[in-house]
């Protein structure tokens, strides 16, 4: 369901996403309304799911992960077991931190971390390959990141 946004709300959540550290004090002064008024609509927008969850955004190099891919994967069948096998099995692996259900060749395209390209290739032969339904991958490595950013252009 489509929540009803007016411009203070957009206002806070391009705040919030650009930083969700700021004070709820700031973020008034930033949106022109008291401290009061500026946290009930934040939790409203909390409440209503527009904001789902709050994350620090951590360098992959620095915790020692050199290696980022995303992988397509086709499987078997596509059919709602098969798709459901799957989403299971992926869920569990914490390597993979993004699973999108696609069209076009693929079913799915994952986005996987990896410390390095043999724990990245161990990963894909112990791990993804072994779950039943996946009848096709396709790696593609990342090289170089140009534009990374989970802020949403709100309208």
């Amino acid at each position: 369901m489509k929540a009803k946004l007016d411009a203070i709300d957009r206002k806070i959540l391009g705040l919030l996403q650009s930083n969700s550290n700021i004070t709820n004090a700031q973020l008034a002064i930033e949106v022109g309304l008291s401290p009061a008024p500026t946290l009930e609509r934040v939790k409203k927008l909390e409440t209503q799911g527009v904001i789902k969850s709050y994350h620090a955004v951590v360098d992959m190099a620095a915790v020692g992960l050199g290696v980022c891919t995303f992988v397509t994967v086709s499987l078997k069948g596509h059919n709602k077991d098969n798709i459901s096998k799957f989403m299971s099995a992926i869920s569990s692996i914490p390597e993979v931190i993004e699973c999108h259900h696609v069209t076009g060749q693929a079913d799915f395209i994952l986005k996987v971390v990896a410390p390095d390209i043999p724990a990245y290739q161990n990963l894909l032969l112990e791990k993804v390959t072994n779950i039943e339904v996946v009848d096709n991958m396709q790696s593609i490595i990342i090289l170089s990141t140009n534009k990374d950013s989970r802020v949403l252009p709100l309208p």
